[in-house]
């Protein structure tokens, strides 16, 4: 098929590279945000596993053209749209160009992330003669091409069999299995991406919150979570307890969520609470290192390990050590952090500074003359390390792990004192 894809987002770069892969003729029309040579050297696109290599497979072998104009484009039997919430008005712009209204048939998937409601609004511009489908977002970033190419299910909202039609051949080698495509009415697809996500994001604040009061009542939080996780009705998914969750689509959604709480009239104080408890939660590392120190944290010097919202990625986008750095520089302390992909969208964001080192190679550099150790994003790299020489390393032997990615009793027994998230390395001792 011809397709017109529009956008500069990683969903945009997935589709682009996956469709010209199986086959596609893909003319992927970047937004003006991020032409070709801004976003094809930065880090959460480059770094993001196999989607260069297909990218650059697919312009070599014609499947792919990138270009800069709809007049390039060859007459798309579907637009494909990959935008960002601010970007509504390039995908407006785009439907009423004179192509929609001269050619006929042409399928409009929506695969932005826009309020609910809005495929139905962009239909309306593109005209009558037109199909359109709602497509929701459900990339994981890290796994991009993984999770693009063989999906666990595709959210299809789509209103007629058109629409529906073109879309299962558009997306049939990565559909083998008929049940990987849940079929409802548009905004339903819309309302069903921002419910899954509100509801994971629930699951992590209750646990978090389960967490505090584990370690308020001398509870190590391993035992509740494994009795709530074996329960089938409620099960292990997103029950793990930590400083915090970010990234630019989860957080996003939580707030179009609200957003359309509000607009319809209802208030919704449950999603308030779980926004809080995240904020909250993101200092909780903080309060721990305050609580040890006795408030004397001016001068002291603190080891980071991971500031990327999540493993796999470099970006930081509402990511927990944004909060963490600035409660640390507030009160006076050096930060020497290292992350394997994320510190250039850091120093971006923070700049030059004389209290923050970083480093992408040697994790335990960071921890060279520090007093403590924070573990913030739960990279592979981090899982396994030498405590021994993580106590010969760091003067007040303090591990503090963010993610509970690590056994309290043996950190202890390598002698460290450890915190985690409602752990304990000793039942008898707060």
């Amino acid at each position: 098929m011809r397709v017109l894809l529009h956008g500069s987002e990683l969903s945009a770069a997935t589709a682009s590279a996956a469709l010209a892969w199986v086959g596609h003729q893909v003319d992927w029309l970047l937004h003006e945000s991020a032409p070709w040579p801004v976003l094809s050297n930065v880090d959460w696109l480059r770094r993001e596993p196999e989607l260069m290599t297909h990218i650059e497979q697919a312009l070599e072998s014609g499947t792919l053209r990138i270009i800069d104009a709809v007049e390039q484009a060859d007459t798309p039997e579907v637009v494909w749209l990959a935008l960002s919430p601010d970007q509504r008005q390039s995908g407006y712009d785009l439907l009423q160009h004179p192509l929609f209204q001269t050619h006929s048939g042409a399928v409009l998937i929506n695969n932005s992330t826009f309020p609910v409601g809005e495929t139905e609004r962009l239909h309306v511009l593109m005209g009558d003669q037109h199909s359109s489908v709602a497509l929701p977002d459900t990339l994981e970033e890290g796994r991009a091409w993984a999770s693009f190419t063989r999906p666990l299910r595709w959210l299809l909202g789509c209103d007629d069999a058109t629409g529906e039609q073109v879309t299962r051949e558009l997306l049939r080698a990565f559909n083998r299995r008929s049940e990987v495509f849940q079929r409802m009415p548009c905004r339903a697809a819309e309302l069903t991406k921002l419910a899954i996500n509100g509801m994971l994001a629930t699951r992590i604040s209750y646990m978090n919150e389960i967490a505090g009061l584990a370690d308020t009542l001398g509870v190590d939080v391993e035992h509740v979570r494994q009795g709530m996780g074996a329960d089938t009705r409620i099960g292990f998914e997103y029950l793990y307890p930590g400083c915090g969750f970010g990234g630019p689509n989860f957080s996003r959604d939580l707030m179009r969520l609200a957003d359309v709480q509000s607009a319809s009239g209802r208030y919704s104080a449950l999603l308030e609470q779980v926004m809080d408890i995240n904020e909250q939660k993101k200092e909780t590392l903080f309060r721990k290192l305050w609580s040890f120190f006795e408030g004397d944290l001016a001068g002291k010097t603190i080891a980071i390990w991971g500031a990327a919202f999540k493993p796999g990625t470099a970006r930081i986008d509402h990511a927990p050590v944004l909060t963490l750095l600035e409660a640390l520089w507030a009160q006076g302390a050096n930060v020497q952090l290292h992350d394997p992909a994320a510190t250039p969208a850091l120093r971006a964001l923070v700049g030059q500074r004389n209290d923050l080192t970083t480093f992408e190679q040697d994790p335990y550099l960071a921890c060279e003359g520090a007093d403590a150790l924070m573990l913030v994003t739960e990279w592979k790299t981090y899982w396994n390390p030498d405590w021994h020489r993580l106590a010969s390393l760091l003067s007040a032997k303090l591990v503090l792990d963010g993610r509970n990615i690590y056994d309290p009793a043996f950190v202890a027994s390598c002698g460290l004192r450890y915190r985690g998230i409602g752990r304990r390395a000793d039942p008898t001792t707060l």
